[in-house]
């Protein structure tokens, strides 16, 4: 089995009260809740590949770390994880290898891997012959962010696009499948690809009827700020 996971950020104090607001009394807490969803999940013979920034503990921190977690490891290099990676007493046997950007295939699918999210990614028109996508490109860096509300601008516009290939006889819609793999958004826990996708889809869903709110506040809103509106209102 194969698993995917980014942002743990072992070790980092300041996403218990700042950007994450993670809901921990203490880091030691974080990274003990953390290592045990992790290990109800993973077995020993599984591979989880992290999408960056796993630690932001010193090499002797992170080695204790990555001894207690189940599974073969691979890392997508991110930008928090260079303190441990170039400290000397750091012993990066544990993973069996570090890129910084990879392709690999899962259950028939091309999985383009970073740590940023890639815009117009490898294979990203690609889709089967039942419309279902052939590539997804998996990431993190962005938490739950505004950058992720960019990010998730860019697929639905992307997706709402109608392609036709050489092999089509019809166009259809890009089928853009740009998925965060944030550990707050799988409570922690790394997850297949199909899950993933189910994961993505879920908070998609709910993103999607917020902003449908918010729009729909707004344009009350600017109703109301309109001069003819304004005058209506103070009408006595």
């Amino acid at each position: 089995m194969r698993y995917y996971i980014a942002d743990c950020h072992f070790y980092h104090k300041n996403l218990l009260t700042e950007m994450d607001n993670r809901d921990f009394k203490s880091v030691e807490q974080m990274n003990e809740v953390m290592i045990e969803k992790w290990n109800k999940k993973v077995h020993a013979r599984d591979e989880v590949v992290i999408l960056g920034d796993l630690s932001l503990g010193n090499g002797k921190e992170t080695n204790e770390i990555l001894c207690r977690l189940k599974g073969r490891l691979c890392l997508i290099r991110g930008n928090h994880d260079e303190r441990y990676l170039r400290d000397k007493d750091f012993d990066a046997s544990r993973f069996e290898w570090i890129k910084d950007y990879a392709e690999i295939h899962d259950n028939k699918r091309k999985i383009v891997l970073m740590h940023y999210p890639v815009f117009c990614y490898n294979g990203q028109f690609r889709r089967g012959a039942d419309g279902t996508p052939l590539t997804y490109m998996l990431h993190g860096h962005i938490h739950k962010s505004e950058d992720q509300v960019l990010v998730d601008r860019f697929c639905a516009e992307t997706r709402a696009m109608m392609r036709k290939s050489a092999h089509q006889e019809t166009a259809q819609p890009v089928p853009c499948q740009m998925i965060n793999c944030f550990c707050m958004y799988s409570d922690y826990t790394p997850l297949t690809l199909e899950e993933w996708v189910e994961c993505d889809q879920k908070r998609r869903g709910t993103a999607d009827q917020s902003n449908t709110v918010l729009c729909a506040l707004d344009m009350i809103s600017d109703d109301f700020m309109s001069d003819d509106c304004n005058q209506w209102w103070h009408l006595e």
